[in-house]
């Protein structure tokens, strides 16, 4: 599918190094937006940068931790001065760590709610002017929050991480409150099992096994399937906004 409208718009990208935020990255530039890269790997994110401008594409790599102020206060004037203003923000940065309460497991909490949450609003916060000024000279202007079906199903020993994604979930819908009579869109994006990094991340053998076994039995999506979601919504009329957009593979619809 062409996705027209998404040329001569600026992208920020958050979580771009891999999974659903380098795919969307990629599908975004493809289509004629102009895209930062934000994530903390940077010698990953000049790859990914490389790639895009030779199959025609801009795009501008950004190393940032958005659990550090500073750092993203940073991005932000690197992203402002390669590109100005940008009209489309997409929260893709996330770490899930699943691991049972009991275990108190302090490190992994304040990572997931630092990343997850907080890191998301640090973003928020700093390109919403961008946001609210485009929008206010007629442009479209997006929002995209990548939360997870985690936030309405129960996962045992998934509480923490499920409880970041429905928090953002919830930010969302205020959000999409506070923004839409402004004209900035806010969409909520829900993906169910999706092949990315995240699962490499636990270090639950039990747990790592659990997830492993799903994905053989149920087949998960792609990054791909959800940077095709983020442009498509992206894309629409100014006048339409996917609020909420649920993707679960087949097998676990």
């Amino acid at each position: 599918m062409t996705y027209s409208a998404l040329r001569g718009r600026t992208a920020v990208v958050t979580g771009a190094a891999s999974g659903m935020g380098e795919a969307t990255a990629r599908l975004l530039a493809a289509h004629g937006a102009r895209v930062a890269l934000l994530a903390r790997r940077e010698d990953r994110l000049a790859g990914i940068a490389e790639t895009i401008g030779a199959e025609g594409g801009r795009a501008l790599p950004v190393g940032v931790d958005v659990t550090d102020p500073a750092a993203v206060a940073s991005a932000v004037e690197r992203v402002h001065a390669a590109y100005g203003d940008v009209d489309l923000v997409v929260n893709g940065a996330g770490v899930m760590l699943p691991n049972p309460v009991a275990d108190g497991r302090d490190d992994e909490w304040t990572r997931m709610i630092d990343t997850n949450l907080t890191g998301a609003l640090r973003v928020i916060r700093a390109f919403l002017p961008d946001l609210v000024a485009a929008a206010g000279a007629g442009r479209t202007a997006d929002l995209v929050n990548i939360s997870s079906i985690g936030a309405h199903l129960t996962f045992p020993h998934y509480a923490v991480y499920s409880a970041t994604k429905a928090a953002l979930t919830h930010l969302s819908a205020t959000l999409r409150a506070e923004l839409g009579p402004r004209d900035v869109r806010v969409t909520n994006i829900e993906p169910g099992l999706t092949d990315t990094e995240l699962g490499s991340h636990i270090d639950n053998a039990e747990l790592s096994g659990q997830l492993d076994g799903m994905a053989a039995e149920i087949g998960p999506l792609t990054p791909d399937d959800i940077a095709d979601l983020i442009a498509y919504t992206t894309s629409r009329p100014a006048r339409v906004n996917l609020r909420q957009v649920i993707a679960l593979p087949t097998r676990q619809a």
